[in-house]
C-alpha cells in the first residue's frame, strides 16, 4: 500500500530494549572516598541514577532489519524521514541536531522549518547525502529494499517497525540512549505509561460481553488487523477490533464489515478523496452500511489522523481519544 498518499505521517521508531533504572533510598549515610564527608544514601542514589542516565560510548544498537550500529559519540547531525521519529526526536530536545526531515513532517511547528529530504517511502537520496548526517532514521513506511538501496549509497540509515505501544516507548528510550538524552526520554515514557494506566483503569469495569465492536478506517478502503499498534489501541481502550481476524494492514471486505456490525466506526479525519469527499461521507455512502449499528446511531467518529497513525510520543494521546470515542460516558 502507498502510505505516502493515503496515510499522512505514518512512521515508526527504533525497536530496542527499555532502559532499566534502579533507585534506592535506605536512610543510612555513606562516605565518599577521598572527601571525608558523609552524604545521605538517598541523595547519593539520585546522583548515581543521573550518572546511569548518561550514555556510555561506544554504544552498539540493532535496528528492525537486524543491522548493527556503533556510536562512538552522540550523533551531531540527524535526519529523519519518518514523521513519528521526527516527533520523538524533537520531544527529546534535539532540534539543533536535526538537519533534515521528510516532506510530510508537520509536528512540531519547528519541524516544518527544517530542510526537506523527500518522501517517507523513497526519500531524496541527493538531499540526504548532502545533509552529511551521522544517522538517518526511517520507519514502517519504508521497505527494507529501499533501506538497502540507501545503505548501498553509503547512507547510515536506521529502520524501525514498532508493533505495540510498548515498542514505541522502548524506541523513544533507545533514541534517548543513542543521543545521550535518556533523562528526557524517561520523562516522556513515564507520561505515556500514565496515559495507558489511566485508560485501562477507566475501562476495566467493562464486562467482556459489553465490550463494543470497533471498526477503524485510516484511508479509504483500508483497515488494520492484529499485530499492529493501531489494533492494540482499540484493545487497550476496551474495544474489540472487528478486523482482528486479519493480520497487519488490509484492504477491507465490505460484506464482512457489514456482517460484523460494529458499534463504533473510527476514521482519520484529514482524509479527502479526489472528489473532495471526507472519509466519513465515503463510509456512510457505501451500499448496505446504513444498516450498521455505528452508522444508525451516529457513532462514526473522526479522530486526529496523526494521533491515530503515528507511533511516536503522542500515540498514547491517540489512545485516550480512541477510548473516549468508544466509551464517551467513561471519559466525561
Amino acid at each position: 500500500m502507498n502510505f505516502n498518499k493515503t496515510w499522512k505521517g505514518v512512521a515508526s521508531l527504533l525497536s530496542a530494549a527499555m532502559l532499566a533504572l534502579t533507585l534506592a533510598g535506605c536512610g543510612t549515610t555513606t562516605t565518599n572516598e577521598g572527601t571525608g564527608t558523609s552524604q545521605p544514601a538517598q541523595e547519593q542514589s539520585q546522583e548515581q541514577a543521573q550518572t546511569d542516565l548518561k550514555t556510555q560510548y561506544p554504544l552498539t544498537v540493532t535496528d528492525a532489519t537486524g543491522e548493527s550500529f556503533t556510536f562512538d559519540k552522540a550523533p551531531a547531525k540527524i535526519v529523519s524521514v519518518s514523521p513519528a521519529e521526527t516527533e520523538s526526536l524533537f520531544a527529546l530536545g534535539l532540534d539543533e541536531q536535526i538537519v533534515g526531515v521528510s516532506d510530510y513532517d508537520d509536528y512540531p511547528e519547528a519541524a516544518t522549518k527544517k530542510p526537506k529530504m523527500g518522501g517517507i517511502t523513497k526519500p531524496n537520496e541527493e538531499s540526504i547525502i548532502a545533509a552529511e548526517a551521522d544517522i538517518v532514521f526511517t520507519g514502517i513506511s519504508m521497505s527494507e529494499e529501499s533501506v538497502k538501496k540507501l545503505r548501498d549509497l553509503g547512507i547510515t540509515i536506521f529502520k524501525t517497525d514498532p508493533k505495540s505501544v510498548d515498542d514505541v516507548m522502548n524506541n523513544i528510550e533507545t533514541f534517548g540512549k543513542i543521543t545521550d538524552h535518556q533523562e528526557k526520554a524517561q520523562e516522556i515514557t513515564t507520561q505515556m505509561k500514565q496515559d495507558v494506566a489511566d485508560v485501562t483503569e477507566a475501562v476495566k469495569a467493562v464486562k467482556p460481553e459489553e465490550k463494543k465492536k470497533v471498526y477503524v478506517e485510516f484511508s479509504p478502503g483500508w483497515t488494520v488487523g492484529k499485530g499492529e499498534f493501531m489494533d492494540e489501541l482499540i484493545t487497550l481502550a476496551g474495544g474489540n477490533n472487528v478486523a482482528s481476524d486479519l493480520t497487519g494492514w488490509n484492504q477491507i471486505n465490505e460484506e464482512n464489515i457489514i456482517a460484523s456490525n460494529p458499534d463504533v466506526i473510527l476514521y482519520a479525519n484529514d482524509v479527502i478523496d479526489e472528489n473532495s469527499k471526507t472519509l466519513d461521507q465515503i463510509i456512510k455512502a457505501r451500499s448496505g452500511w446504513d444498516q450498521i449499528t455505528a452508522v444508525k446511531n451516529d457513532a462514526v467518529i473522526g479522530l486526529d489522523a496523526n494521533l491515530l497513525s503515528r507511533p511516536g510520543p503522542r500515540v498514547t494521546q491517540g489512545l485516550k481519544e480512541v477510548a473516549k470515542a468508544i466509551y464517551p460516558d467513561l471519559f466525561k
